[in-house]
């Protein structure tokens, strides 16, 4: 059985303009020191297919405009909304006093396994993805009102940043309650 591959015009996406101006998912990111611009642009394209609200950029992680970023998120930096931050955890702080609750990504004592995480209808979720090689800092982490972690099988203790935000991404977009069918 052959299967056609649509065409992008089949697609049925939105324009960044009617993204931007679309209802509130209730999502946003915080990128805690992520060094490196193509795993930003990464991040911001997979923000882009989950119709994510803002990523906020902290600390060392570049922001647009940015030939590297643009390089991975090919253009989804012109339809995610995004705010500079001095540090991870004054993101952290004003997210919660917006009624968000903040989740770290990160292995820790209490963590929840994703595939064990129940998130409440109409709760508002900010995701912390932290440095490369770090991590989410240790402040960060104690200022979260929770950790989500990815269960792991092989020898290496952690996945790429950007990898790892698509993989969580996509398992809290199931579990939100709103949809986003466009075909």
């Amino acid at each position: 059985m052959k299967d056609r591959k649509l065409l992008n015009i089949e697609l049925g996406r939105i324009s960044a303009e009617q993204y931007r101006a679309a209802e509130p998912s209730g999502i946003e990111v915080i990128l805690d020191n992520v060094r490196s611009a193509h795993n930003v642009g990464s991040i911001f394209r997979s923000a882009d297919a989950f119709r994510i609200d803002r990523i906020w950029l902290c600390g060392i992680t570049p922001a647009p405009p940015s030939a590297e970023i643009h390089k991975t998120a090919l253009g989804a930096e012109d339809s995610v909304r995004w705010e500079r931050c001095a540090n991870a955890a004054d993101a952290v702080r004003a997210l919660q006093e917006q009624g968000f609750c903040v989740l770290a990504v990160e292995q820790t004592e209490n963590s929840v396994k994703l595939g064990d995480f129940a998130a409440q209808s109409g709760r508002k979720y900010a995701l912390v993805f932290g440095n490369e090689v770090d991590g989410v800092s240790q402040e960060v982490v104690d200022r979260c009102d929770g950790a989500l972690e990815i269960p792991q099988y092989g020898t290496k203790h952690s996945l790429n940043v950007s990898v790892c935000a698509g993989i969580v991404l996509w398992q809290i977009n199931n579990l939100n309650s709103k949809r986003y069918e466009n075909r």
